[in-house]
């Protein structure tokens, strides 16, 4: 039986991590959730996704990414004429508070670390999305 069918798109989702694994695991819970899902492996690739396609209406974000970093990407979102108000979540194995505080400070909407729950990340975006 297959229940995406009958559930309408909720949304467009990035999810930047350059852990294949990670990935697997985001992409599975959100498609599950009936988000459309693209992937980026890196930050570099992340960024130029930004340009193609239809808008993004949500991003999650690794901090520590080869080519940029989570927060070059945020930076580069939140310059964006398209994205700049669209909410992100960084998810990272970085749990200090300094990169907590700078994420927050750069335009996050949130910051969970690794590992996490897949139930928590998925209300935590509906949670920001009824909000908008």
């Amino acid at each position: 039986m297959d229940t995406q069918s009958s559930l309408p798109t909720r949304g467009r989702i990035l999810v930047a991590d350059d852990e294949p694994h990670i990935r697997r695991v985001l992409v599975t819970i959100l498609q599950s959730a009936s988000f459309e899902v693209q992937e980026a492996h890196d930050g570099a690739e992340a960024k130029a996704k930004l340009d193609t396609g239809p808008a993004f209406d949500f991003f999650i974000l690794d901090l520590m990414m080869p080519y940029a970093s989570g927060l070059e990407v945020l930076d580069a979102i939140r310059a964006d004429a398209v994205h700049r108000h669209v909410p992100v979540i960084i998810l990272t194995a970085k749990g200090q508070d300094t990169d907590r505080e700078a994420a927050l400070a750069a335009g996050a909407d949130d910051f969970l670390t690794k590992p996490f729950s897949p139930k928590k990340l998925l209300s935590r975006i509906q949670e920001i999305l009824a909000e908008r």
